[in-house]
């Protein structure tokens, strides 16, 4: 090509990006607010930018700096370190009504109290259980959409006013054997649940056509409800403890499957995991007992929720104490038998964990007593348990109530200021940022080896804090080789001597 040629190709080349560059910024301005197509500057949202990013100072970045050094250098060991980034550790279950039900719930203005309540008492994350769906098509609806939609669009915009996020209930594995949509070859034969007014089927993660019926239908409720994300309860039993050998005649066996490694069921959480967070959504699962879903490392949630089904709490924190983060522990109050209102938080704080809270409408029972219900209500387990809160209710109307079905049975007026006690010292050791060093083995920080049954956990940023959890059953003595101060008593004294009792938790700051 000769220097003509290509000066004029380089012409054409140029004429071409510059009328294309153009034509985008007049696409960019045709479809633009008429403010931005006018020149003016759209506003910068910073309510999403983290505080370490958005606002700290110079001397901010240097006390957490100099206090995460501290810790590098003061601790040679512990369990695990991790690093404190996108955690909504305040999250509540909350219950919007009976289901099955004689008159659908409907939001109102006992919500609005309700989540005025839950905003001012730290709440950061609203999760709705089964009943907001229509899982028995009483009402027109189906297990993957509302109850009552315009209510529960209702619900959301609420939730949204008051700055909080919500996630709805919906299970990649289990679905009504007797929906008209259920398909027998989706599921292993016998697998499944059943009690209460569920008979519910688990759906074979390799199956296709159960993948080609779920995905898009669980997708789309996020879409249509513009919800935050999605929690899953997915019917999840581990390939250790499959009774059910006898592949589904419309299973795939496409992974490897063994004792360690779940192929099948990470494949699919892993496609779920990934649409949510394309929408920006958060994605929660629940694995039932203390399991953690087996992907061989994988990332397949943001959040996870054990407990149920459990009756001693010190076997669930000692299970779950290693799960990947974040980890919302829900001891099962049906089964587990625990001591004070701070029980919890002793089993959970210092393993970077922090509680589910009950909350919403009472819990009243009464869908035990609806026709619907398949089981015997002497005989089955849920619906006993239901009976007897619904006569409890019934007898005492203006509570304290019980919330959900893992919820303390009678209900505790105590509850609430615990919870909100505890979720105000817990957010100040895991703000954005931190650095925390769970389980401390052989530190600097104390003056002698901790006493058996005495967990430590550190955690710092412009503060650094201690947890000190005494799990045994009598009180210890602890000397700190750096003063610190009580978290919960900001006017109290610098000390380095500390009286743990049996069974309890105490939370320090490092004095300056």
């Amino acid at each position: 090509m000769n220097s003509d040629l290509r000066n004029k190709s380089r012409m054409h080349r140029r004429d071409f990006l510059k009328t294309g560059v153009q034509a985008a910024a007049m696409g960019v301005a045709l479809s633009a607010p008429k403010a931005l197509a006018m020149g003016s500057a759209r506003p910068v949202d910073t309510s999403r930018i983290p505080t370490i990013l958005k606002s700290y100072t110079a001397e901010d970045h240097r006390r957490r700096l100099q206090n995460i050094a501290s810790c590098t250098r003061e601790i040679h060991n512990c369990m695990r370190k991790h690093l404190v980034t996108n955690y909504l550790p305040g999250q509540c279950c909350y219950n919007l009504g009976e289901y099955p039900c004689r008159k659908p719930w409907d939001a109102d203005e006992y919500d609005e109290r309700e989540l005025d309540r839950l905003k001012e008492e730290g709440i950061q994350l609203i999760q709705v259980m089964d009943e907001w769906n229509d899982r028995l098509r009483l009402y027109g609806g189906h297990k993957l959409t509302a109850l009552n939609p315009s209510g529960f669009r209702r619900f959301v915009k609420m939730v949204h006013k008051r700055g909080m996020k919500i996630l709805a209930y919906a299970s990649s594995g289990y679905f009504g054997h007797s929906d008209p949509d259920f398909r027998e070859e989706w599921s292993r034969p016998g697998d499944g649940f059943y009690g209460g007014y569920w008979d519910l089927t688990r759906c074979s993660p390799a199956s296709p056509s159960w993948r080609a019926y779920l995905l898009p239908r669980m997708m789309r409720i996020i879409d249509e409800f513009e919800l935050d994300g999605l929690y899953n309860d997915w019917g999840y039993v581990p390939n250790a403890r499959k009774k059910q050998q006898t592949l589904a005649k419309d299973e795939v066996p496409a992974f490897e499957e063994t004792a360690q490694y779940d192929g099948a069921m990470s494949d699919l959480l892993q496609l779920i995991y990934a649409e949510v967070t394309r929408r920006g959504g958060i994605y929660k699962v629940h694995a039932d007992s203390a399991n953690q879903p087996q992907t061989g490392g994988v990332k397949v949630y943001d959040y996870l929720w054990v407990g149920e089904g459990l009756g001693n709490a010190d076997g669930l924190r000692e299970a779950v104490k290693n799960h990947t983060p974040y980890v919302v522990p829900c001891i099962d109050m049906s089964k587990a038998k625990v001591g004070d209102g701070d029980e919890q938080y002793l089993h959970s704080i210092p393993y970077m964990q922090f509680p589910l809270f009950h909350a919403g409408r009472p819990f009243t029972g009464e869908r035990a007593t609806i026709p619907c219900a398949k089981y015997d209500a002497a005989k089955d387990g849920y619906l006993k348990r239901c009976s007897k809160i619904w006569e409890h209710y019934q007898a005492n109307p203006n509570g304290p109530y019980t919330y959900t079905w893992w919820d303390f049975f009678p209900g505790r007026a105590e509850t609430r200021p615990t919870y909100a006690r505890w979720l105000k010292q817990y957010m100040s050791l895991v703000e954005e940022g931190t650095w925390a060093w769970l389980e401390i083995g052989d530190s600097n920080l104390f003056n002698a080896p901790l006493p058996k049954g005495v967990v430590v956990s550190a955690f710092a940023n412009r503060e650094l804090y201690l947890v000190l959890a005494n799990y045994s059953q009598v009180p210890v003595e602890l000397e700190t080789t750096a003063s610190y101060i009580p978290a919960d008593q900001s006017s109290a004294g610098a000390m380095k001597r500390w009286s743990i009792p049996a069974r309890s938790l105490k939370i320090l700051r490092r004095s300056a």
